[in-house]
């Protein structure tokens, strides 16, 4: 069981994110490219559905058989700054395991993103992650200006390949997990059919990767711990490997009121569930509306 650990965790880490669905590496070449940028409301910093505070934690989940445990914890915060002299926000990911389940197999997660404040756009990007023996770590920087055609330097580095430096292609509508994240909060309910496959486009390690999501529509959900939420429910298809079953979607419950934050969300894998849960916020940019029913 302890070989999932670092799974679960992933999923706090990489698809807290209200919309992702993991895919093959995206085919970068103009007649196969089949990326698309999700339908959003104004990205300008006033207009947001958060704000620099925002302090969002999350509690990791195991089930098999008689295991019923929680495994791991997560956190997502945002702070603004002052990038190569344009405001920015900064988001960092950070995720853990338990000290109990440290024992077994001690993961350890911290993604970091540098996005503008006005627009969105990813600027640089960093990944340390250490899960058991393994170690991974990415730096990226987004080039615009001065090149023929935008990309983003990466340095690459994996215990298993080594160092490495590649050229990843960019467009508008590719980001790292993080700001992909922020992004999504905005998007425009209006422009998005239920049921329908939207697709988008995100990078990490050394591939970039195509992101679908479905839209179902709105779901009073109890969360534990936390009460219950008026949410609104999308899915995204898991390709089957080593991990996922390719027979299910990940699920995620996000929030429907104007934060969009997720609350909930859940994913089957090969020997048992995987699942996380908001325990905790602060620093929201509007009232937590769609708690309607707290946990005493």
């Amino acid at each position: 069981m302890v070989r999932y650990l670092s799974v679960i965790l992933i999923l706090a880490v990489m698809t807290c994110q209200p919309l992702l669905g993991r895919s093959a590496p995206a085919d970068t070449s103009a007649a196969g490219r089949t990326s698309g940028c999700i339908p959003v409301r104004s990205v300008s910093e006033e207009q947001l559905a958060f704000r620099a505070g925002e302090t969002l934690q999350f509690t990791m989940h195991y089930e098999w058989g008689i295991i019923n445990s929680d495994v791991g914890k997560a956190s997502v915060t945002l702070d603004t700054l002052t990038f190569d002299g344009q405001r920015a926000f900064k988001c960092t990911v950070l995720g853990s395991t338990t000290k109990l389940f440290d024992l077994f197999f001690k993961v350890r997660e911290d993604f970091r993103s540098w996005f503008t404040a006005d627009g969105l756009k990813p600027l640089k990007f960093t990944r340390d992650t250490h899960e058991g023996r393994y170690v991974a770590t990415n730096e990226y920087n987004y080039v615009r200006d001065g090149a023929a055609a935008p990309y983003i330097a990466a340095d690459i580095y994996t215990s298993s390949r080594g160092q490495r430096y590649v050229e990843l292609p960019l467009d508008e509508c590719t980001y790292d997990l993080p700001s992909l994240f922020f992004l999504a909060r905005n998007m425009d309910f209006g422009k998005v059919v239920p049921e329908v496959k939207y697709p988008m486009t995100f990078a990490i390690d050394d591939d970039v990767y195509n992101v679908y999501f479905i839209l179902h529509g709105r779901e009073q959900k109890k969360i534990k711990g936390l009460g219950t939420v008026n949410t609104i429910r999308f899915s995204a298809k898991l390709l089957a490997g080593n991990v996922f079953t390719g027979e299910e979607d990940l699920t995620i419950w996000i929030s429907d009121d104007e934060n969009r934050i997720p609350v909930m969300f859940e994913a089957p894998i090969l020997v048992g569930t995987a699942s996380g849960r908001l325990d905790g916020w602060s620093g929201l940019k509007h009232p937590f509306s769609s708690l309607v029913k707290k946990k005493k």
